[in-house]
């Protein structure tokens, strides 16, 4: 007769985490990189971790959940789903090559 408690397989949970830089800096190849407009972004406004759409939806983990809110360029492959998300459209594409 089987047992009405199902045994918990050890090896069905996930065993990494995220770790930064593990595949190396990949912010090099982007085309475009985003910019945060400080007078827009409702954490830097308020002052608190109120939104952090972008934080959320960042692919890369790359967007640092602080005040203010933070990218780190160095990872950051430039596909623009913070700006698409961002609710106070406080995140701007800019070409990544313009001021050169």
């Amino acid at each position: 007769m089987a047992s009405s408690k199902a045994k918990r397989d050890p090896f069905t949970c996930a065993r990494s985490k995220l770790c930064v830089a593990e595949a190396g800096k990949t912010g090099d190849w982007r085309s475009s990189r985003p910019e945060i407009d400080p007078t827009r972004c409702i954490v830097s406004k308020s002052g608190k971790s109120a939104c952090s759409q972008c934080w959320m939806f960042c692919p890369e983990g790359i967007v640092k959940k602080s005040i203010p809110v933070q990218i780190d360029l160095d990872y950051c492959k430039g596909c623009g789903i913070c700006a698409e998300e961002c609710p106070a459209k406080a995140i701007h594409m800019v070409d990544e090559h313009a001021s050169e």
